[in-house]
């Protein structure tokens, strides 16, 4: 979620959205508005950064923290809290709390991909999930924003700590295994696609030819999506004037 560089939410069930703040602002607060007489239960999952995570990026919010004088992030971007406070200021009394998710891969394990995800290798993620009441929040936006920045701050420490000893803190650890209902989708999927592939061979005479030319056509989409997927980590980010770099260097925490 963000200001000027944009923000995506997720309805459970319903419609994944990614916004300009600036340009649909209107149009976002009126479906807020609608959500309050939404009768089916929702989740809205908001992505306060606003933009996927690049080193370019962390350097360009550590540059504006040492600007404006604030809290140097060494493992996350500073949230865009404008969508983040129009979501409470039109929501709190229909939701009745929030859930604080972090994700962290361990640094001893591969880092999750497409390919291994192709391949079916699994990965190793630890999430933490708090959960936070909506009347504990304040009631002002700039009491909301503000809380949305410290959270921001108490989750950059949580992953400091678990960089250094591969856990979020002293919580106990809780195995969740691989959901049932996962498990179930995969396997009917599975069954989907072998059969469609029966089905495909039995109406279509089999020759080397036509292997060959699935077997090419596997690849050129798997390397179209590995291209979208680069393309897709902008690192655009609008960097704002600070200190000279000697000052920057000197106040910026290390990594």
């Amino acid at each position: 979620m963000g200001s000027s560089s944009g923000w995506s939410m997720w309805f459970s069930g319903c419609i994944s959205l990614e916004r300009s703040w600036n340009k649909d602002e209107n149009i976002l607060k009126s479906g807020f508005r609608e959500l309050n007489d939404f009768h089916q239960p929702f989740w809205l999952a908001l992505f306060v950064e606003g933009t996927r995570f690049t080193h370019t990026k962390l350097l360009a919010a550590q540059e504006y923290a040492v600007s404006v004088g604030k809290p140097i992030p060494r493992n996350v971007l500073i949230p865009r809290t404008k969508g983040f406070v129009a979501s409470v200021s039109h929501l709190r009394s229909i939701i009745p709390a929030i859930y604080d998710i972090t994700l962290a891969i361990p640094k001893d394990k591969p880092r999750p991909t497409l390919l291994r995800m192709l391949r079916g290798c699994s990965s190793v993620v630890h999430v933490r999930v708090e959960r936070r009441l909506m009347q504990e929040l304040p009631e002002d936006e700039s009491g909301i924003a503000q809380w949305c920045r410290d959270v921001f701050v108490v989750k950059d420490a949580l992953l400091d700590r678990h960089l250094a000893t591969g856990t979020f803190g002293d919580q106990e650890y809780q195995d969740i295994g691989r959901p049932k209902k996962s498990l179930i989708v995969v396997i009917c999927w599975s069954c989907f696609l072998f059969f469609s592939a029966i089905k495909f061979f039995e109406w279509c005479p089999f020759s080397w030819g036509g292997v060959v030319f699935c077997a090419v056509f596997l690849v050129l989409v798997l390397v179209l999506m590995q291209i979208l997927i680069v393309f897709s980590k902008s690192e655009k980010s609008t960097v704002p004037k600070g200190p000279p770099p000697n000052t920057l260097k000197q106040n910026l925490l290390p990594a």
